[in-house]
C-alpha cells in the first residue's frame, strides 16, 4: 500500500504539471482556433531559460522566477502572436497546423543551437532544502506540493477568466466570429493577443515545474507536450475539468508503469511511449465535435502533361547521371540521400497534396522500410525492396483503419502519437517471435544495409547507387503523375474538398483513406530502402519523429500539391544546408533552423515554391532555340569537370551561370516575339512599311484579308 501511495503522489504531481500545459492549449485553441504544436517548445524555452539566469549566471530564484514568467513568456507570446500567428490568421486550419509544426521544429533547432545538447544541466527541485513531510505512509516532497497547488490555483484561475468575466467571453467568441465580436465593441486582436501571452505563460510554468524532474533536452522537453496533448483530447480541446482529469490518468498511468511494470527487455520503453499510446486511445474513444477553424480555401491542383512529366522524370536522371560523375566519393557520402529523402518528401503529395490527409509519420514509415530491407535484403536481392514496400504500405493501411473518423488536427495528432510509439518503444525491442515468425527491428543498435543488385550485377559503386536512387524517383514521379490524371486521383481531390461531399455521391471514404495511406507509405518505405543503403549502416534515431519535421517542412515550402516536390525537398534539405554548412561550418545551426523559419511563412506562399520555379523555367524548356544553348553550354562546363580543367564549385558556379544566362536568352527571344505581335496589333494595316518596318508575311496577311472582305 505504502508503494502504491508512492507512485500515485508521484503520478499526481506529474499530472498536475500536465494539467497545466494542457490547459494552455485549450486556452489557446478555444479562444484563437489554432492548435499550437509548439505548445511545448514555448515551455522547453523557458525551462532553458531558467536555468541559464538562475544556475549558467546564479541570479537568485525568485528573481530568475520573475524575469521568465512576467517577462520572458509574455514577450515570447506577444512576439508569436504578432509576427506568426496573424499573418495566417485567415487562412484554413492546414495552413495554420504546419506553421505550428514549424515552429516546433525551430525552437527546437534553435535551442540545440543556444545551448549545446551535449552539456548536462542539472536544475534542483523548488524547495530542496526542506524536509518531505507525509501524508499517512507516503512522502511529499514541497516541489510535488507547489506543483499540485499551483495546478489548482491555475485551474480556478482560468475557469474563473474564461467563464466569468467579459475578457474571456470576448476571447471565447473571437474564434467563432471575429467580424462580429468587433460590432460589439470588441477588439479580436487584443483578445487573441492576449490569449496567446496566457499560454506562453502556462506553457512556461508546466516547463519550469517539470524541468528538475528530468534532463534538459530540447526534444526530450518538447515532446512531454504529447502527454499534455493526451490531457487535452480527453478535454476534447474545450473542457478545463476534463483536461486535469485526462493529466490525472496520463500522470498516474505514467507512475504505476514505472512501479509495476514487469522488468524485461520487452518493456522499458512502453513506458515511455504510455502517453502516445494514450493519446492515440483518447482520439479514438472519445467523439469529437466539428474542429474550429475547419473553413479553408480549396486551391486547384493542376493535371500535369505527360510530355512533361516524362521530360521531368528524365530531368531527374539526368541530373543523378551529372551528380554521380562529378562528386567525389567523399561527397557522395553527403550528397547521395538527395533522391532517397526526396522519395520520403514525395510521399506526402498523394497523401496530403490530393487527399488532404495531413501525417506526421512518413519518416517513420521510412523507417520501416529501411528495416525490412536490411534483414531481407541482405544479399542485395531486388525481391526485397519490393518486399520493403509492400510491408511498409500494409502498416500504412494499418494505421488509416483507426485513423479512419480523424481528420484535420485530431489525424496530424494520431500520426504523430504513432511516430513516437515507434521512437520510443517499437523501435527499441530486440528480436522476439510472433506466431512462429522471427521478427527483428533496429535490435537496439545499428542496421547494416546491402547495395542491391540488378541483374545479376552488385551495385557497390556510390555513383551507381546515386543513379539507381535518382531512377526509383523519377519512376515513382512519374507513377505520381499517372495517378494525377486517372480516376483515383481525381476521387482523391474530390476527398479533399469534401469528405461528406465524397461520401454522399457513392464514394468509399474507408477504401479512399487506406489506398491513399498504404499509397504514401509504400512510397516513403521505398525512400527509407534506399537511404539505407546509400548509408550502409542507420539507427532508429535516423527515423525520429524531430527528425522527420524538417522534411515536412521541406516538403510544405515545395508545394504539397506539385509533383516536383520530391526532388525539390531533396534537393534542398540535403543540398545548399550541407553545402553551406561545409563552406562555413559555424552555419551549422542557423541550416537547422532555416526549414522551421522558411515554412512558418507558408501563409504568404500557400501554393508552394515549385509552382512558381515550373512557371518562371517552362518557357525556356519551350523555347527550342535557348534550350538546345542551354544543352550546349552546360555540356562545355560538364566536359570541363570530368576533365579537371575546373573542381566541384566552378562546376556548381559555372552551371549556375549557365541556365540563367539561357533563361535570360529565352525571356529576351519572347519579349522580342511578343514586341513585334504587340507592333503589329497596334499599327493599322495601311500604315506597314511606313510606321514599323515591311515583313514578308505582311502580303500574305493583306491578300488573305482582302479575299476575306
Amino acid at each position: 500500500m505504502e508503494q502504491f501511495l508512492t507512485f500515485g503522489i508521484i503520478g499526481l504531481s506529474t499530472a498536475a504539471i500536465y494539467a497545466i500545459i494542457g490547459s494552455g492549449l485549450v486556452v489557446t485553441y478555444t479562444t484563437t482556433g489554432v492548435f499550437n504544436f509548439a505548445h511545448g517548445a514555448a515551455g522547453m524555452l523557458a525551462a532553458f531559460s531558467y536555468w541559464q539566469l538562475s544556475v549558467g549566471w546564479g541570479w537568485p530564484v525568485p528573481i530568475a522566477l520573475a524575469v521568465v514568467l512576467l517577462v520572458l513568456g509574455p514577450a515570447f507570446g506577444l512576439a508569436v502572436e504578432r509576427f506568426v500567428f496573424r499573418p495566417v490568421q485567415e487562412l484554413g486550419e492546414a495552413q495554420r497546423l504546419v506553421v505550428t509544426v514549424a515552429l516546433l521544429s525551430g525552437l527546437i533547432a534553435a535551442a540545440r543551437w543556444i545551448w549545446n545538447p551535449n552539456t548536462a544541466r542539472p536544475l534542483q527541485t523548488f524547495f530542496a532544502d526542506r524536509k518531505p513531510f507525509h501524508i499517512g505512509p507516503a512522502a511529499i516532497t514541497w516541489h510535488q506540493a507547489t506543483t499540485m497547488i499551483v495546478a489548482v490555483l491555475v485551474a480556478v484561475g482560468l475557469w474563473f477568466l474564461l467563464y466569468r468575466s467579459r475578457a474571456g467571453t470576448q476571447m471565447r467568441a473571437t474564434v467563432d466570429d471575429r467580424a462580429l465580436v468587433g460590432l460589439t465593441g470588441a477588439d479580436p486582436v487584443r483578445s487573441n493577443r492576449f490569449a496567446w501571452i496566457l499560454g506562453a505563460e502556462l506553457a512556461a510554468i508546466g516547463g519550469i515545474l517539470i524541468a528538475p524532474t528530468v534532463a534538459l533536452d530540447a526534444s526530450q522537453l518538447s515532446l512531454l507536450i504529447v502527454s499534455a496533448y493526451a490531457a487535452a483530447i480527453f478535454g476534447r480541446l474545450r473542457s478545463l475539468p476534463f483536461t486535469f482529469l485526462g493529466a490525472v490518468v496520463v500522470g498516474c498511468t505514467e507512475s504505476f508503469l514505472t512501479g509495476y511494470l514487469p522488468q524485461n527487455q520487452f518493456l522499458p520503453g512502453l513506458r515511455q511511449a504510455a502517453p502516445a499510446l494514450l493519446l492515440f486511445g483518447a482520439l479514438l474513444a472519445f467523439p469529437h465535435g466539428r474542429l474550429r477553424g475547419r473553413d479553408r480555401r480549396l486551391r486547384q491542383i493542376p493535371i500535369p502533361t505527360m510530355r512533361g512529366a516524362l521530360m521531368f522524370a528524365a530531368g531527374i536522371v539526368a541530373f543523378g547521371v551529372v551528380l554521380a560523375t562529378v562528386l567525389s566519393p567523399e561527397d557522395l557520402l553527403t550528397y547521395g540521400p538527395i533522391f532517397s529523402l526526396g522519395l520520403v518528401a514525395l510521399s506526402y503529395v498523394p497523401l496530403a497534396g490530393y487527399a488532404g490527409q495531413v501525417s506526421l509519420c512518413q519518416l517513420s514509415m521510412a523507417g520501416i522500410g529501411a528495416v525490412v530491407w536490411s534483414h531481407l535484403g541482405s544479399h542485395g536481392e531486388l525481391w526485397a525492396l519490393a518486399a520493403a514496400v509492400g510491408i511498409s504500405a500494409a502498416v500504412g493501411a494499418l494505421v488509416a483503419l483507426p485513423a479512419l473518423r480523424l481528420s484535420g488536427v485530431y489525424l496530424a495528432l494520431g500520426t504523430a502519437a504513432f511516430a513516437v510509439t515507434l521512437d520510443r518503444w517499437v523501435f527499441t525491442l530486440p528480436t522476439f517471435h510472433l506466431l512462429g515468425i522471427q521478427i527483428a527491428l533496429f535490435d537496439q543498435g545499428s542496421l547494416q544495409a546491402a547495395r542491391p543488385g540488378l541483374f545479376g550485377v552488385q551495385i557497390h559503386e556510390g555513383a551507381q547507387l546515386l543513379i539507381f536512387a535518382a531512377f526509383c524517383l523519377a519512376l515513382v514521379s512519374l507513377g505520381i503523375v499517372v495517378l494525377r490524371r486517372g480516376r483515383f486521383g481525381r476521387r482523391l481531390i474530390a476527398l479533399r474538398d469534401s469528405e461528406a461531399a465524397y461520401a454522399t455521391l457513392g464514394g468509399n471514404l474507408l477504401l479512399a483513406r487506406v489506398l491513399v495511406f498504404a499509397l504514401a507509405a509504400g512510397i516513403a518505405g521505398l525512400g527509407g530502402a534506399v537511404y539505407s543503403m546509400q548509408e550502409r549502416a542507420v539507427t532508429a534515431g535516423q527515423f525520429d519523429f524531430v527528425s522527420g519535421l524538417p522534411i515536412f517542412l521541406v516538403a510544405v515550402i515545395g508545394g504539397l500539391g506539385s509533383v516536383g516536390v520530391g526532388l525539390f525537398a531533396g534537393t534542398v534539405f540535403v543540398g545548399p544546408l550541407t553545402a553551406v554548412v561545409t563552406l562555413a561550418p559555424w552555419t551549422q545551426n542557423l541550416a537547422a533552423v532555416a526549414p522551421g523559419l522558411a515554412a512558418a511563412g507558408v501563409g504568404k506562399n500557400p501554393e508552394g515554391v515549385v509552382p512558381t520555379l515550373r512557371a518562371e523555367w517552362e518557357p525556356l524548356a519551350r523555347d527550342r532555340i535557348a534550350f538546345s544553348a542551354l544543352l550546349g553550354g552546360f555540356g562545355v562546363v560538364w566536359l570541363l569537370r570530368l576533365g579537371h580543367v575546373i573542381d566541384g564549385w566552378y562546376f556548381t558556379g559555372g552551371a549556375i551561370v549557365v541556365f540563367y544566362a539561357a533563361r535570360l536568352f529565352a525571356a529576351a527571344r519572347r519579349s522580342a516575339v511578343s514586341g513585334v505581335a504587340d507592333e503589329s496589333r497596334d499599327v493599322p494595316v495601311e500604315w506597314w512599311g511606313v510606321r514599323r518596318a515591311w515583313r514578308a508575311d505582311d502580303e500574305e496577311a493583306l491578300t488573305r484579308g482582302i479575299a476575306g472582305g
